[in-house]
């Protein structure tokens, strides 16, 4: 080794020894300032800190995100959230004697204002008595170690003993022992507070917040509720949301407090997902004394999503005040005949593309009481009805349809060539065949059948001699094939709950039920009775889809849904989440159809000449309509009432303008007696929907007598 190379050799060793004994210097002295500081922060200053450690509490409070808003295709509101005020009491550290002063305070506040406040403690005084029944007084004597012989003055002594009640009135006394009653039964803590008051209007807010001082441990807290703006206005379709049941939030803690609202029905329970928001988080410094020294927004709540629906709000009303009107006509002998009308439904479909542009369900509701929390006297009240107020009725019952099934009854015979456009069938007023007979409805009432009748004429006519014969001819299995195309037997998959399939007449249905099938059930099946039963919800789509040219529709009652963050949420992901909702497994028609364009004009020119042709089942209702209107009554038999008469319920299904259908809408009445008697409710919802003038038209068409059994 060179000499240079060891001088720079030991050169490099003495600088890293340099350096080194630098380092080792630095981190003592660091060492050092820590011991330094840590001693006096916990022996010279220790105290101090411990004492201001002791007079600092801080906690959580979660913000409530305002639940999104549900509107029409217009942008009209229709559901939103208001915001109410709560009094709430925290745990601080205060003795028992300011804490009972305090109780008295906030309600003497909450008195001046009428406001109600917690209050489930069962002894009343001026007289002493229990207020809870004697098979529950026993037990809760027993849960709160009250002697099993003590009066109720005894007990409510008890209790002022036990809460450390001094030279307070009888009266004040009372009102302590209310809350202090709460306070054990649902607990509170510096961080989980008792609920005292809710809705508290702003002139108390304002006497709490400038006298702080005076009311240790209390806050005012903002919750939103639900706010139906129509009332009573789509009720069926909205749903309700209100206070989380014990059940729910068992499954959903992860999402929901025990005071949370969630919806419970209809477009609130669907679409909760979207609604109901993001809570957000605050955090709240108190001195242990409850007063609140800091506020921080940790998180920021977001608000919920908008729903928009595709119903049209002023139509939606229309179409229940004509449905509600016609029903009350009906069971009034408006017709001539009065009939025990129970209720009943209608729906305004868009024919091109699906869209439910109403849907009315009679009787309906106030969701708004739900909301509120409903009282035992309301909810029995809609438990008890006959009616079923609760239930929505285009989409959750099926009934049988009648003659207004004919239609595809028509389709299916001439597209499997068992009928021509040409031929003409001679009814005799009554079908036999296999040692049974069918009568037409028209023989019962003149003891004659229509005679000879083409496709058109036995659609005008609602001939059942026709259809008797027609699926005779096919047989059951093509009648189904079209029916199902046309989506009968079928959910449609529109957003709400509850949907149910009804039943399409069949073999494969006979057999579910044990029964065997026959040649007559073909024949009954023909004319929309048997088994068949249906929603309205599925006969707007079937009528819109022979309005629109045999064209497939998807029905739907969500126009879009719009993130507060300004976004739209995609169609597909609506589509999957409501496919992952309802558990869709496959929307597809198990068979495309393309259906003869000569054929389905045919029908429809019969449907035209039911409101237009002189001896159409529902001129009298559209002589002098200003849009021609293809239309289709039914009456369809469904058993007996209790005093034995005939349950007939009417259906009028109908589409306009009908060179260029825009519109497919659909009525009907349960023990409506006739389908001409609800053709008037869909004159009036059509003219309401083409801009015509209501009260014009219908003095233009009073109801004149007609034939009493038309179908």
């Amino acid at each position: 080794m060179k000499e240079g190379d060891v001088l720079s050799k030991g050169i490099n060793k003495k600088s890293i020894n340099f350096r080194y004994n630098i380092i080792s210097i630095f981190t003592y002295i660091i060492g050092i300032i820590l011991i330094i500081r840590l001693f006096t922060l916990q022996i010279v200053h220790g105290s101090d800190y411990r004492e201001e450690s002791n007079t600092r509490l801080t906690r959580e409070s979660i913000l409530e995100p305002a639940r999104g808003d549900i509107l029409d295709r217009f942008g009209n509101i229709l559901v939103t959230s208001n915001q109410k005020f709560d009094l709430e009491l925290y745990k601080s550290k205060i003795d028992t004697n300011t804490l009972n002063d305090t109780i008295l305070k906030i309600i003497d506040v909450l008195e001046k204002y009428e406001i109600k406040y917690i209050d489930n403690f069962p002894i009343s005084i001026e007289p002493f008595e229990y207020t809870i029944s004697d098979d529950t007084l026993s037990n809760w004597k027993k849960n709160n170690n009250i002697d099993e012989n003590m009066n109720a003055e005894q007990a409510f002594y008890q209790f002022k003993e036990k809460y450390k009640i001094e030279n307070k009135s009888i009266e004040e006394m009372r009102k302590i022992i209310a809350i202090r009653y709460a306070i054990v039964k649902e607990g509170y803590s510096s961080t989980k507070a008792l609920t005292i008051a809710q809705d508290i209007n702003r002139e108390a807010i304002s006497e709490f917040s400038e006298n702080a001082d005076e009311f240790p441990g209390i806050a005012i807290t903002v919750r939103p509720v639900r706010f139906y703006k129509e009332g009573t206005l789509a009720s069926h379709i909205l749903g309700y949301a209100s206070k989380i049941s014990d059940e729910e939030y068992k499954d959903n803690k992860d999402e929901y407090s025990q005071n949370d609202i969630i919806g419970k029905t209809g477009i609130e329970y669907v679409f909760e997902k979207y609604l109901k928001g993001k809570k957000g988080i605050k955090q709240i410094d108190m001195a242990v004394d409850g007063t609140i020294t800091a506020e921080v927004i940790a998180e920021e709540a977001v608000a919920g999503s908008n729903v928009v629906l595709t119903i049209d709000s002023k139509l939606q009303k229309i179409t229940e005040e004509a449905l509600k009107n016609n029903i009350e006509k009906i069971r009034n002998g408006g017709f001539g005949k009065s009939y025990d009308a129970k209720g009943g439904s209608c729906v305004v479909m868009n024919v091109k593309n699906g869209e439910v542009l109403a849907m009315a369900s009679y009787p309906d509701y106030n969701p708004q009481s739900f909301a509120n929390g409903i009282s035992n006297e309301e909810w029995n009240n809609y438990a008890n009805n006959t009616s079923y107020p609760l239930l929505n009725k285009t989409i959750q019952s099926a009934y049988e349809p009648g003659s207004i099934f004919k239609m595809v009854t028509a389709i299916s015979g001439l597209e499997s060539g068992n009928i021509t456009l040409a031929e003409r069938l001679n009814d005799t007023g009554i079908y036999k065949k296999y040692g049974s007979e069918w009568k037409c409805w028209y023989y019962t009432d003149y003891h004659r059948g229509h005679g000879y009748l083409n496709v058109v004429g036995a659609i005008e006519k609602s001939c059942n001699f026709f259809f008797y014969e027609t699926a005779d001819r096919m047989g059951i299995d093509t009648l189904d094939k079209y029916a199902k195309y046309f989506g009968l037997g079928v959910k449609t998959y529109i957003e709400l709950p509850g949907e149910t399939a009804g039943i399409l007449a069949s073999k494969e249905y006979a057999q579910s039920i044990d029964k065997t099938w026959n040649p007559g059930d073909t024949i009954n099946a023909a004319i929309g009775q048997g088994y068949n039963k249906f929603t309205p919800l599925q006969m707007a789509k079937y009528i819109s889809m022979i309005a629109n040219g045999g064209n497939n529709i998807d029905v739907s009652i969500i126009k879009s849904i719009q993130s507060s963050d300004g976004t739209e949420v995609s169609r597909d992901e609506i589509n999957n989440f409501i496919n992952d909702k309802f558990n869709i497994q496959n929307t597809e028609q198990e068979e495309n159809i393309i259906l003869n364009t000569d054929y389905l004009n045919a029908v429809k020119e019969g449907m035209k000449s039911v409101t237009s042709g002189e001896s159409g089942t529902a001129y009298v209702r559209f002589k002098n309509f200003n849009i021609k209107v293809g239309g289709k009554t039914g009456s369809a038999e469904a058993g007996k009432d209790q005093n034995d008469n005939d349950i007939v319920n009417a259906w009028f299904a109908a589409f306009a303008p009908y060179d260029d259908p825009e519109i497919a809408v659909v009525v009907m009445v349960e023990n409506g007696g006739h389908g001409n008697y609800t053709a008037e409710a869909v004159r009036d919802i059509m003219a309401e929907y083409f801009g015509m003038n209501v009260q014009n038209v219908s003095e233009d068409m009073q109801a004149v007598p007609y034939i009493e059994s038309i179908r």
